[in-house]
């Protein structure tokens, strides 16, 4: 075994060169045990097969907290456990040019520097979003078509995600420029001339809930500053299909409990 680690200087280039699962732990500028071949197990989102979410944290060594953690995500929100917290989000995100990874677990939109949020006094930058079809976030028990993820980091390295939920009605013509571009599994693209704007995936309406919890995917590292937003936007529901088609059903992983945390609610403001 070997431990890797990252210097904020290097974070991008890490976050391009290992893709959404594993970047987003170098993110955090923690030490990674890595085999000596550099692999890490194959996972999936099948619990009748040994690579599901049941079997994570038994396929790695570094992924024990799949299993052991108590503050993990995703949750389920239901409004009688919500506690007025923080204040509004200011986004400030710009056009970027389409580049595009398929990981084998979701389509990853690589972010172009210069874009990110503030909260509570923080500035979080964005890496990258990606989706989960179904919803992972479920709110009183209702999962949503999709879930888009925005994944940011500060300069301490400090993770923050927000989370729109994607609810079946009008076609999305952001995720349709995604899809028709979608690249074979394990492989990147980046569209000549054609740039995507990360705000058409926001809602109007600016409220949202906020918690610590973790990656959703191995090795589910907590520390994550979760940022669900109250309202979602419109998916088609043939667009919904048509991503779980491209990785063969499902890629969301099963709520997990609480075990005592606060689910706070901020924001407010249309857009």
């Amino acid at each position: 075994m070997r431990l890797i680690t990252i210097t904020a200087s290097a974070l991008r280039k890490k976050m391009f060169a290992y893709g959404s699962v594993l970047a987003t732990v170098l993110v955090l500028c923690l030490p990674i045990p890595v085999s000596a071949a550099g692999a890490l197990p194959h996972f999936c989102y099948d619990d009748a097969q040994s690579c599901g979410p049941s079997y994570w944290g038994a396929l790695a060594d570094e992924w024990k907290t799949c299993s052991l953690g108590q503050a993990q995500s995703p949750v389920n929100i239901t409004y009688p456990q919500t506690y007025y917290g923080p204040g509004p989000i200011m986004f400030n995100w710009a056009p970027t040019p389409l580049t595009i990874k398929n990981n084998g677990h979701t389509l990853q939109v690589n972010y172009a520097p210069g874009s990110y949020i503030r909260v509570n006094g923080v500035t979080y930058n964005l890496l990258q979003f990606h989706f989960h079809a179904p919803s992972e976030h479920t709110l009183s028990g209702a999962a949503a078509d999709m879930e888009a993820h925005f994944v940011h980091v500060s300069d301490q390295g400090a993770l923050a995600v927000v989370s729109v939920m994607m609810r079946g009605g009008w076609d999305n013509p952001l995720l349709g420029k995604i899809l028709a571009n979608a690249p074979a599994e394990g492989t990147e693209v980046t569209i000549a001339g054609v740039r995507i704007d990360a705000n058409y995936l926001l809602p109007r309406s600016r409220e949202y809930f906020t918690y610590l919890g973790s990656l959703t995917t191995p090795p589910c590292t907590e520390g994550v500053r979760w940022l669900v937003m109250e309202y979602g936007v419109d998916v088609g529901t043939t667009q919904a299909a048509e991503f779980e088609h491209l990785f063969h059903g499902s890629t969301a992983r099963p709520v997990q409990p609480l075990n005592g945390r606060s689910i706070l609610t901020g924001g407010g403001g249309h857009h």
